[in-house]
């Protein structure tokens, strides 16, 4: 058994991902390389050989919920629908009044708008319901900062003139800062966060194949998390080589930036595990040349031998082909102990997989900022067989009054998670 040996700093473990061995095409047997899989006491990760399982295309049908039928949440938790007939409700945004705003769009036919929730009586269902913003191009990430609402389109950040409360923007608004678009994978969300004295807004970038498949050129000021002031002068690239970086959020308790990775496809079933880490500024994550540390990526041999050098080791691993998107930390008091200023992870699912992974969201318990225990499953019940799933599950975000959203954005629904 070949495979790729690497140590794992600050983090617990994946369950153990053993290598196998399949006949492979002769360009696969060629780029492969590696040391034999090795394990040590103080390692919980075993990444196996590329190519070691044929990469498997697998999309199961996205059936819809039953009548009666709810996800699954950990005893002592009630799951209820917040939300629902949405257009592919995709992500969620709290502005500091308490409006939710949902932004409805999808990689191909894309509602395009964002809607508007309140919960006037504070009873934990949303009375009112307008269309806020609509006519955008794929938007994702929101914020309000200093009288501006943001919105990140796949194409550029807009801001526009906001009052706390309004229900509709109809103001043309001004595009501050062109992203680009498009790309043969098709990497559209843009994410943003503001810095917690609104001097800086940082803005995800997914890269624009699954290995610069057409060329670096391609991958300009993609594949990275920029940083810019709330004008949209200053850009620069805070963190790079992240192939698909999208949930973003402060870790409580450090100024730590941290963010949820969907990492690369067709090196099969086991690689390669998507993760949150903490972003170090101008850090280097490996895409395209190197993965989960100086592991090189055999499409990409020996071009770039300084960079895989300089590759950092994410923190967290939370499974390969799980399409890890949403991420949040529990500042709320209303969850046990236990979750507190931990990470809830939403996994929108594989399609790169033999056997279907993610699906659900997942918790990671934090301490002092710092990782504090395995990846857990806390909301389960999406998958019906190997088939048919009911939902998938990408935004999570928490509430003022420490419950969590989950965006379900084939389900078109948003579930509401409390403690009882």
């Amino acid at each position: 058994m070949r495979g790729i040996h690497i140590n794992v700093v600050c983090m617990l473990a994946l369950s153990a991902m053993l290598a196998c061995g399949s006949k492979k095409k002769e360009k696969e047997e060629a780029a492969l390389s590696g040391p034999d899989s090795v394990q040590t006491v103080t390692d919980s990760l075993i990444l196996p050989a590329p190519f070691a399982t044929k990469s498997v295309e697998k999309r199961p049908k996205e059936a819809g919920w039953p009548d009666g039928v709810t996800p699954k949440a950990p005893e002592g938790f009630t799951v209820t629908k917040y939300a629902d007939k949405f257009d592919s409700p995709r992500w969620t945004y709290v502005a500091p009044n308490g409006d939710v705003f949902v932004a409805e769009s999808a990689t191909k036919k894309s509602a395009d708008r964002i809607t508007l929730l309140r919960d006037v009586n504070k009873d934990g269902k949303p009375e009112l319901r307008e269309i806020f913003m609509e006519k955008l191009n794929k938007p994702l990430g929101m914020l309000v900062l200093k009288n501006y609402f943001y919105v990140a389109n796949t194409n550029g950040l807009y801001r526009y003139p906001y009052k706390s409360g309004e229900t509709k923007i109809t103001s043309k608004g001004e595009k501050i800062l062109d992203l680009p678009a498009g790309g043969y994978n098709n990497h559209w969300t843009r994410n943003l966060l503001a810095s917690a004295d609104g001097s800086k807004i940082y803005v995800s970038v997914g890269s624009a194949s699954n290995v610069a498949d057409h060329g670096i050129d391609e991958e300009k000021r993609r594949a990275n998390i920029l940083q810019i002031n709330p004008d949209g002068t200053g850009e620069k690239v805070f963190a790079s080589g992240l192939r698909n970086p999208v949930g973003m959020d402060w870790a409580p308790g450090s100024n730590e930036l941290w963010t949820a990775v969907n990492e690369r496809d067709l090196l099969g079933d086991e690689l390669v595990p998507d993760y949150i880490t903490s972003v170090k500024e101008g850090g280097f994550y490996g895409w395209p040349y190197a993965y989960f540390g100086k592991n090189e990526d055999p499409r990409r041999k020996g071009e770039r031998p300084d960079l895989v050098a300089k590759t950092l080791v994410p923190d967290v691993p939370v499974g390969s082909h799980t399409a890890s998107l949403g991420l949040t930390f529990y500042d709320k008091k209303k969850f046990p102990a236990k979750y507190q200023n931990g990470a809830f992870v939403g996994q929108h699912g594989s399609w790169n997989r033999s056997q279907l992974a993610g699906y659900k969201v997942v918790f990671v318990p934090f301490k002092n900022g710092k990782p504090a225990g395995e990846p857990e499953d806390f909301l389960t019940g999406f998958v019906e067989s190997e088939e048919k799933v009911y939902g998938r599950p990408v935004g999570v975000t928490v509430m003022e009054d420490g419950s969590l959203l989950v965006n379900d954005d084939s389900g078109n629904t948003i579930w509401r998670v409390t403690a009882n």
